[in-house]
């Protein structure tokens, strides 16, 4: 059994872990939910090592542990599987699999492929992975990467002698519904020899796979409920500290967009292999969704918008204007803002501060004869954390230790405090919590409001059809169907699957 007992984590400015106590019995699948900024992320780090906790104490088999680095946590059982992925993308399989335990490879000062090869394809058949473990891990999909990632874990096994403990977090984020099912199959056969603790933003799948739910808030754990006893409702209300507003996509504040003013046209646009022909045009103040499978184009869309990729017929207008040169500058110039499904990779840069973050796409406006003027940042940063209720402690707070809702605030405001009226959202609530959701949904409209234009990649088909006035459904590349939408005659799920498959 492995328990936390009266765990507390502080950092300059905040409380994030209160008092926790945390158990986990052998072969048991805990799940682990809460709002951003609740305490989960800082209690993974402390269960994996990578935080030591300032109170309390940790017992693995009724022993007190401390661990000063994942490594030690590792030597005793403790894995992650991460949200980002860990992996070295120019690596092999094999190579990844065994990184930082090679040394059980070297025969005369020489790696031996051939065995590490071997014992890799063993690890790879305990997740029923199927693949060459020569492979340059880039070439795989995320959700063949995601069960590398879990082999990479297992290798505990055979290094130690104890039962291993697996966190998984937010690891069905990107997945289609048929590989969260593969997953979940797997990780079922697994508790023979592990447990697993399971967060999740995805309330369905945490009750679906979870014995025992701890939901945290504010840093403590506020509730235990059994699988038996869960009801989705109730653990968000916990969650959240309030009820959900009913009206969750803020539908009924969906306001007509001005059908004379238009920011962005695509007409007949083509990029081989990826879309065909694509013909519309946003207008101030309208939300247009991009509805469609992976793969059928939508992000593609949204990377021409921003000059990322290069149509190879057809022609992008930016306010009447057509592109002369496709590049993220001009976009940028043109008021166009992008905030990317990756966001703590593409979105934010790690290491720079909150107001750095802001200001990062207008330096010029903030620089004169080369110099910053850093106290209008930060005025700047202020004015907008007050206006987005940011969590962050204050404004020299690195960005990549906020939340991924606060994150996800921090980015829109970069745009939004740069005077752009043409947003692009792809994905904007993946991995957030149902609070942090609201927000962005709130931003959603307020924008709109303010006659900005939005072209979204949406999380789910309920939340294209709730924020959207316009929906464009695409197959293959191909645009197949336009829906029209006014709030209360909104199309079905069953409208858009219709068109999408």
């Amino acid at each position: 059994m492995y328990q936390l007992n009266k765990v507390d984590k502080k950092f300059p400015g905040v409380h994030a872990l209160k008092s926790v106590d945390f158990t986990i019995g052998r072969g048991e699948i805990v799940g682990l939910v809460g709002e951003n900024g609740a305490g989960k992320s800082t209690l993974m780090k402390v269960i994996y090592g990578a935080y030591q906790p300032d109170g309390g104490t940790i017992t693995i088999g009724g022993k007190t542990v401390r661990f000063q680095n994942p490594r030690q946590a590792m030597d005793h059982g403790i894995g992650m599987v991460f949200q980002e992925q860990s992996l070295i993308t120019n690596l092999t399989v094999a190579e990844n699999i065994f990184l930082g335990f090679e040394q059980q490879f070297v025969r005369w000062g020489v790696i031996d492929w051939k065995a590490m090869n071997a014992a890799a394809r063993r690890q790879l058949a305990k997740v029923r992975l199927d693949i060459d473990p020569a492979t340059v891990t880039s070439k795989l999909s995320f959700a063949q990467r995601q069960l590398v990632e879990l082999a990479k874990v297992l290798t505990l096994e055979e290094r130690i002698d104890g039962d291993l403990v697996i966190l998984l977090d937010e690891p069905t984020s990107v997945l289609a519904r048929e590989e969260v099912e593969l997953l979940f199959r797997l990780v079922r056969e697994l508790t023979s020899r592990a447990s697993f603790i399971f967060v999740s933003h995805r309330m369905d799948e945490v009750l679906e796979l979870s014995d025992r739910i701890y939901v945290m808030k504010d840093g403590a754990v506020v509730d235990v409920v059994a699988q038996d006893a869960a009801e989705v409702e109730a653990i968000q209300r916990k969650m959240v500290g309030r009820d959900i507003d009913k009206e969750y996509y803020r539908e009924q504040k969906q306001k007509p967009y001005d059908p004379s003013k238009v920011l962005l046209s695509f007409d007949r646009v083509s990029l081989e292999g990826r879309y065909e022909d694509i013909s519309f045009d946003l207008h101030a103040g309208e939300v247009l969704c991009l509805v469609g499978t992976e793969g059928a184009g939508r992000e593609a869309i949204l990377r021409t918008v921003f000059g990322l990729e290069r149509p190879t017929s057809g022609r992008v207008s930016v306010k009447g204007a057509p592109y002369a040169r496709t590049n993220a500058q001009e976009a940028v110039a043109r008021g166009v803002g992008y905030v990317p499904r990756e966001r703590k990779v593409e979105g934010i840069v790690n290491g720079m501060t909150v107001y750095e973050n802001m200001t990062l796409s207008q330096m010029k406006k903030y620089s004169s004869g080369g110099i910053l003027r850093i106290a209008e940042e930060r005025a700047l940063a202020e004015e907008w954390i007050r206006r987005l209720s940011i969590k962050t402690p204050d404004v020299h707070k690195d960005c990549g230790g906020l939340s991924g809702g606060n994150q996800q605030k921090v980015v829109l405001a970069k745009w939004r405090s740069g005077g752009s009226d043409i947003i692009l959202l792809d994905h904007p609530t993946r991995g957030l919590d149902i609070g942090a959701k609201e927000d962005v949904y709130d931003m959603i409209r307020e924008m709109s409001d303010a006659g900005a234009g939005i072209v979204l990649v949406a999380d789910t088909l309920e939340e294209a059809i709730g924020l959207s006035h316009t929906i464009l459904v695409l197959r293959d590349g191909v645009a197949r169907k336009r829906f029209d939408m006014a709030p209360g005659d909104k199309p079905s799920l069953y409208d858009l699957v219709h068109h999408m498959i």
